[in-house]
Order: C-alpha cells, then sequence, then structure tokens
C-alpha cells in the first residue's frame, strides 16, 4: 500500500469511525451528502480565488479590482440524492464556475442514470419512480424527458453528419435484438455499417432500425450514405442475404462484393460431421488467414488431401 493509500484509508476510519447505522452514511442527511456537499463548496471557493487572485480573509484595495460578492445558493441533483451548495460570486460577475457551472443543476453522473434505466424500456413515470426509490431523488417527468431529448438531438446529429468519399472496407450485418417500444418487447433488426478509414482505423458509418433485415432496406442504407458523402469503397463485405451484392451494385457500381468468411465457413460446416467441425475449421482457417496467394494455395492443397475423399 501506498503512502497516499495509507492517509486515504486512515481519513476514512476516522470519518467512519461514529457511523454504525447505514442510514447515518446514506441517509438523507447523511455523511455522504454532506461530504459531497462541503467537497464541492470548497472546490468552487478554490475556483473563485483562482479567478480573483487572492485567498478569501486576504484584505484587497478597492480601486476597481474585482472581489467577492457573498453567496448564492442552488439545488443539484446527484446520484446520491439532491442537495443545496452555497455557490460564491465575484462583484463583476465574470467567475465562471466550472465543477458546477452557471445554470446546472445536474451533477455528472445523473443523466447517465437515467440514460440507462431508458435504454431499457422504462417509461418517464417509470424512471421517474425509479429515482425516488433507489436515491430519494425526486424529478419531473419533463426534465426526465428532456434529458433523452437532448441525447435524441445528439443521435440524429451523428448519423447525419458527413462521412470520408472514400472507405477502402466497408463492412455490412444486421443485428437482431429485442427493443421494447409502447409497450410491448418486439424484435427488431439493427442496420450496421462500419467502415475502414484510409488510415486503417474503424469508423461505424451508422445504425438503422427496421422490422427485418432485407436488400430493399439495404438499398435505402446505402442511398443515405452516398448522400452523406461516400461515393466509392473498393470491398464491401457482406453475408449471403438475397439481393445484397445488387443492392450494392446499384449504389457503387464499381465496388467489389465480397462475402463475409464467417458466413462461408459456417455455411460449409453444415456438410461436415459435428465429430469434424473443429479439424475442418482449423484447416479453412490456415487458408484464408495465410498471409499470401503462395501459402493459401498451399494450405489449400493440404487441405484437399485430407478431406476431398470424405
Amino acid at each position: 500500500m501506498t503512502r497516499n493509500a495509507a492517509k486515504h484509508e486512515a481519513l476514512l476510519d476516522e470519518l467512519l469511525k461514529d457511523y454504525t447505522d447505514p442510514k447515518d452514511i446514506l441517509g438523507e442527511y447523511g455523511l455522504l451528502k454532506q461530504l459531497t456537499k462541503r467537497v464541492i463548496e470548497r472546490a468552487l471557493e478554490a475556483e473563485l480565488t483562482e479567478h480573483l487572485g487572492y485567498a478569501p480573509h486576504v484584505r484587497q484595495e478597492r480601486d476597481g479590482n474585482n472581489c467577492r460578492n457573498g453567496k448564492g445558493k442552488k439545488t443539484v441533483q446527484t446520484e446520491t440524492g439532491q442537495f443545496d451548495i452555497e455557490v460564491p460570486r465575484d462583484r463583476d460577475g465574470s467567475f465562471e464556475p466550472q465543477l458546477v457551472k452557471k445554470r446546472q443543476r445536474r451533477l455528472d453522473g445523473f443523466d447517465d442514470k437515467v440514460l440507462a434505466l431508458y435504454a431499457r424500456g422504462l417509461s418517464t413515470r417509470e424512471i421517474q419512480g425509479h429515482l425516488e426509490e433507489l436515491y430519494g431523488v425526486e424529478v419531473s417527468p419533463t426534465l426526465i424527458s428532456n434529458v433523452t431529448d437532448a441525447v435524441l438531438d445528439e443521435v440524429r446529429a451523428w448519423q447525419s453528419r458527413p462521412l470520408a468519399s472514400v472507405y477502402p472496407i466497408l463492412y455490412f450485418d444486421a443485428l437482431v435484438v429485442k427493443s421494447r417500444q409502447e409497450g410491448p418487447v418486439q424484435t427488431k433488426a439493427v442496420y450496421v455499417a462500419l467502415g475502414i478509414t484510409v488510415d486503417g482505423e474503424k469508423e461505424l458509418l451508422g445504425l438503422w432500425l427496421s422490422a427485418n433485415e432485407g436488400a430493399k432496406f439495404w438499398l435505402t442504407v446505402f442511398t443515405e450514405l452516398k448522400n452523406r458523402g461516400v461515393h466509392d469503397c473498393f470491398i464491401a463485405c457482406v453475408d449471403g442475404l438475397k439481393g445484397f451484392p445488387e443492392a450494392i451494385e446499384a449504389v457503387f457500381p464499381k465496388t467489389q462484393v465480397q462475402l463475409c468468411i464467417v458466413h462461408k465457413v459456417r455455411n460449409s460446416l453444415k456438410y461436415v460431421p459435428w465429430k469434424e467441425r473443429k479439424a475442418v475449421a482449423a484447416d479453412l482457417r490456415a487458408i484464408y488467414a495465410a498471409a499470401t496467394l503462395a501459402e493459401a494455395e498451399q494450405a489449400l492443397e493440404r487441405f484437399a488431401e485430407r478431406w476431398d475423399a470424405k
């Protein structure tokens, strides 16, 4: 244990030595809330000192210099509940706190809790009750809607952002997920477009939701990508969905369509007895994972010698 860690342990022991009831620590007026409040207020005081250039209780000549001007009160929401804090002010109003910004009412982490519940399909009223039950936080349905709406705005901006003109490789696939929409849980297809940039980095181009996977919907995805700036890609990796290659060629006619090797291997193994699937898969991997064409041909010959007779 480091020296700092030992100091922290000793400090915690000192703080908790008189607390035996969990409510005294986590309750409405417990140690955790009071400690959080004090830490925030101390940090805000330190920010104002940095802004003014002198510590509290230091006599300053006025001479037009800015100075402290009392404190204002505000209620903030946190993961452990809500409480009031005192925010120091300066006379000319130029102080801009960073820990709790002006007009900020929720500290980092609170919005994440709301969004996590929203992502699980809970309604606004259910989220409101859940937060109140677990954290003792009373929030209005309007606040919850504002949090989720703000994220939806960011999602829409991300989904419509401009893209690079060329991607060497694009991967297209659909994931089947369970989604709650207006009550019942439904099965949905999430269309995924993943690109490899000219710098060799992966970039998620977008996500689209539909009732099921089909080449017709993929055509709308390709058209949207083109409208967002993608003019060409060298290779498009897809599965064996009927009409998939034709949909790609309709929008990107010069793109080479390559069937996903995982789907190829999976389909090939359907014709292999269960006891031999691992061995066949290993020999197939030696072919498609080869570093050069010559190595792949040699691996193919070895595969033929071992398996062609069967």
